[in-house]
């Protein structure tokens, strides 16, 4: 049985009889759905910047988004702090971390302290998940019903449930007649499973599932990884941080957040302005040895500008890679499925997960890798597991590290309707129409951000989210000076923006490569390109340029 987390024992300690949060009927100028990066971030710059009254719904029971339901062992960011936070002054100024990479328990820790700066849990209502919002053609207005019965209506709705608010769950036989523990990754128990003596299988190898088969490992009798498609792993150079060496970093901490802003993904590290073989070997080789020491995403967003464009370049890429994960894995069948010596895709176009002894752990002889393409799983039996090739595998704990119908899913999931009645999903269902990433046609006043269109997936979170929060923000405050009732993005707009985003596409090496980049993760998905891949740069350029007339949008004057 596939056990579910959920937060029932969360208590909202906020409520009060003078707290209309949580009210039967509320009304509000700003519904934010969401309280993570994003839906804090907004909280706090419309309410406390342009003065709107907020209100925010979240799902779970406390602050974090996904850093609330990851909880699962090793999980932890692949985004080196001081880039993995907000810019906000007041909130990094007197806020330290304890390591390079932090795990799950210091991001929970860090929302914390924002909760203490930024005043915010007031206004969310937790334990409070949407199920139907539409906009009012006559009140111009959103309505918006929660799970138990609530309504809410405001003039301005914002989605910020990120990019893995929907989980995917495989179909296979019998999954629920499992007699062990069985847990999928995102309902992880929060007081963790004693994997201790027993056998451990761990379904998947995105980032998920390196970090749980690397962590678990360590405790278990065996761990055995079912691999569809191997995850080409970069070393994270984890380390920990003093708190000297952060105070002495601070004076440059907002030259870095202006920075962030400048390169390709919202990172520090950016392509070099050269290609592949301008260098001569011997400077190719010397310059990818700098960047795998680096640690990080080094080696994927601060190489080659030609790495994701062409193929002979990124064989290069891949045949670095290859000679420096084999050399650390000394079981040759083992090697083969986790290295193989023909690369699976074009390297880059699958998100990389950091690892810090992934290859050792399975390198050891109690633990096992399982390539899938080759034996798919057909069965799950009270004892374990089967595969086409008829062998049962005996199991006491089985993770699903199986992911998430990505950056379309969520908001497919909770019963949006446009002002003609039509659900979102049923917009979607052949594929996915926006403006910018952030607005659609016939859903007018409503904005969203780190999901489908935007640069999402290819950038870091909180970079990203700020981008995206301050235009919207802008767009906002824009509309109440000019008296603008309500913004609604037209369809040329949007067939504009969704052929941009699949025309910078296909000048890379993505669309060649199935991947939840492109919806191939999901049965019955369309495949498309979910993300943009321009870069943050350009991105803000086509979004500032919109703002200046409100291009691509049709505007109404109150009635």
């Amino acid at each position: 049985m596939v056990h579910m987390r959920t937060d029932i024992g969360a208590t909202n300690e906020n409520f009060t009889a003078s707290n209309d949060t949580y009210a039967q009927e509320l009304e509000t100028d700003v519904i934010i759905v969401g309280a993570g990066f994003g839906g804090v971030y907004l909280l706090h710059k419309l309410r406390d910047e342009l003065g709107l009254k907020c209100k925010v719904y979240e799902a779970a029971g406390g602050l974090g988004g996904v850093w609330h339901w990851n909880c699962y062992p090793g999980a932890r960011v692949d985004t080196p702090v001081p880039i993995y936070e907000y810019s906000i002054e007041k909130v990094w100024k007197d806020w330290t971390w304890t390591e390079k990479y932090p795990s799950w328990q210091e991001l929970r820790r860090y929302f914390d302290h924002v909760e203490k700066v930024l005043d915010v849990k007031k206004d969310i209502a937790f334990n409070t998940r949407v199920v139907a919002a539409e906009f009012d053609m006559k009140t111009h207005r959103w309505v918006l019903k929660t799970e138990d019965g609530r309504i809410a209506r405001a003039k301005y709705f914002i989605n910020a449930i990120g990019f893995a608010a929907k989980r995917h769950f495989p179909d296979w036989k019998g999954l629920d007649t499992f007699k062990g523990e069985i847990h999928h990754s995102s309902f992880w128990p929060e007081a963790g499973v004693d994997v201790k003596g027993k056998r451990v299988a761990v379904i998947g190898t995105g980032s998920t599932g390196i970090q749980i088969a690397q962590e678990t490992a360590k405790d278990a009798d065996s761990v055995t990884v079912f691999q569809r498609t191997p995850n080409l792993c970069l070393p994270m150079e984890q380390r920990p941080l003093t708190k000297e060496e952060q105070e002495e970093a601070k004076a440059r901490y907002p030259d870095l957040y202006r920075h962030r802003m400048t390169t390709f993904a919202g990172f520090l590290v950016d392509f070099v302005k050269r290609d592949t073989f301008d260098d001569s070997d011997e400077e190719r080789e010397a310059f990818y040895q700098k960047l795998w020491d680096e640690g990080g995403f080094s080696y994927w967003l601060g190489t080659y500008q030609d790495m994701l464009f062409d193929q002979k370049a990124n064989d290069q890429a891949y045949n670095f890679w290859l000679k420096k994960t084999q050399a650390r894995i000394s079981d040759p069948r083992k090697r083969a499925i986790l290295a193989p010596e023909k690369a699976p895709h074009a390297w880059g176009t699958k998100r990389p997960s950091l690892e810090q002894d992934f290859y050792e752990q399975m390198d050891r002889p109690e633990n096992d890798v399982v390539d899938v393409k080759a034996t798919p799983i057909v069965e799950v039996k009270e004892n374990g597991i089967v595969t086409s090739d008829g062998q049962l595998r005996e199991f006491d704990v089985i993770a699903l590290a199986t992911g998430f119908d990505s950056v379309t899913g969520g908001m497919k999931n909770m019963g949006l309707k446009d002002i003609h009645g039509v659900e979102l999903s049923e917009k979607w269902k052949m594929g996915t129409w926006s403006y910018l990433g952030m607005t659609c046609s016939g859903y007018p006043n409503m904005f969203f951000l780190y999901g489908p269109q935007g640069p999402t997936a290819f950038s870091n979170g909180p970079s990203c989210v700020e981008i995206q929060g301050d235009w919207i923000i802008d767009a906002v405050a824009k509309m109440r000076a000019e008296n603008v009732d309500y913004l609604e993005a037209t369809e040329q707009a949007e067939e504009t923006w969704r052929e941009q985003v699949k025309e910078i596409s296909d000048k890379t090496l993505f669309p060649g490569t199935s991947s939840w980049y492109m919806g191939a993760n999901v049965p019955g998905k369309p495949r498309e390109q979910l993300c943009y891949a321009g870069g943050f740069p350009k991105y803000e350029k086509e979004c500032r340029n919109a703002l200046d007339g409100w291009k691509g949008f049709a505007t109404a004057a109150p009635a």
